[in-house]
């Protein structure tokens, strides 16, 4: 099956409970149903970042496949590459369910999943098993259990776990649906738990990924700041510019609007977008890499993060919505983007709106 022939079923998948549709999309990836897109990619779309080389720079976000179930099928959909989890140490069953809500009139999706997921030895033994060459760059998502957790043990245990397998490791302070999580945003708290990272990570004999943080679009200008300048100080390597909101912003026209959970999807888009630019200006001249997410769905909007500061770009809700087919017409109209522009590569773009 190709991905666009796959693609042809998501009005079907549409139809479902979100939550049922999502499990039976990763079933239907592990079993190959989605096919592959074996087309070579336009080389003004590769690049290289966080000391990777990419064949393209648009990524799938952490989220959709929080237990590693499905990374190889999903890197042969076409992604430059995949971010994995949130990984949690210990198995997580999540929130209550109904926990995952699809708003269609605005091609949005708000969730309250509460990061379920499988725990670090099942997420370990999957990705182990994962080629050494493999079609798109591997970015592992790290977090920490709604019940005791302990953030300046967890997190740098859960680095030193994942480090030997992925480029690059993400640590995630910023989802709405784990109580007291985006509170580790905070100066003091941010400040120890990356110094804690730093001292385990200098510390390994073997691979040494980058670290990315993850950050909420919701903070406020005074907040971002201190983020920046803990990121710089504690030799982390980027930031990933944002995660969902819990702002509704206007206008929203599905009746689920007022649910609780953090919104994905188009109307994240501009407080996302507004929210890598101010960061990237704070990080000018800094050496960190910055990923864009929130609101993709097409090669333009892609552009705009890059244009804003992004290096990299992930997609969720439209994924979602679109299905397989979302990929390579997104690269074609990136491409087609950039040529338009002037640019003859990525770096080019990187951040000329935002200087």
């Amino acid at each position: 099956m190709t991905p666009q022939l796959a693609s042809v079923l998501m009005p079907l998948m549409r139809g479902m409970d979100p939550e049922r549709a999502h499990d039976l999309a990763l079933r239907a990836l592990r079993f190959g149903l989605a096919g592959a897109d074996r087309s070579a990619d336009d080389p003004i779309l590769a690049t290289r970042a966080l000391g990777c080389d990419f064949r393209n720079p648009i990524g799938l976000a952490a989220g959709f496949d929080k237990s590693a179930m499905a990374i190889l099928p999903l890197m042969r959909l076409g992604f430059g590459f995949v971010e994995a989890g949130s990984v949690t140490p210990k198995p997580q069953f999540g929130n209550p369910k109904p926990r995952l809500f699809r708003l269609a009139e605005d091609r949005a999706v708000i969730n309250r999943m509460g990061m379920n997921n499988g725990g670090l030895p099942a997420f370990l033994a999957r990705i182990a098993q994962l080629p050494a060459a493999r079609p798109a760059v591997l970015g592992v998502n790290i977090a920490i259990n709604k019940d005791g957790a302990a953030p300046l043990r967890d997190y740098p245990a859960l680095y030193a776990a994942v480090a030997p397998h992925a480029a690059y490791v993400a640590i995630n302070i910023s989802s709405p649906n784990t109580p007291g999580l985006r509170d580790l945003q905070g100066e003091a708290m941010l400040r120890d738990i990356l110094a804690a990272l730093a001292e385990t990570r200098a510390g390994l004999t073997g691979p040494r990924p980058p670290v990315l943080i993850k950050i909420a679009p919701d903070l406020s200008p005074a907040a971002v700041e201190p983020i920046v300048e803990a990121a710089v100080a504690q030799g982390m390597q980027g930031l990933i510019v944002s995660n969902t909101t819990i702002a509704r912003p206007a206008p929203l026209r599905s009746a689920l609007k007022s649910q609780a959970g953090g919104l994905s999807g188009p109307p994240l888009r501009a407080a996302a977008t507004e929210m890598l630019r101010r960061v990237a200006r704070l990080a000018a001249g800094r050496d960190l890499v910055l990923i864009g997410c929130g609101g993709v769905s097409n090669g333009a909007e892609a552009l705009e993060k890059i244009r804003a500061g992004a290096a990299l770009v992930q997609l969720y809700a439209a994924f979602a919505y679109d299905g397989p087919a979302l990929i390579p017409r997104i690269k074609r109209e990136l491409a087609a983007a950039l040529r338009r522009d002037g640019f003859r590569n990525v770096a080019e773009a990187i951040g000329v709106d935002a200087r």
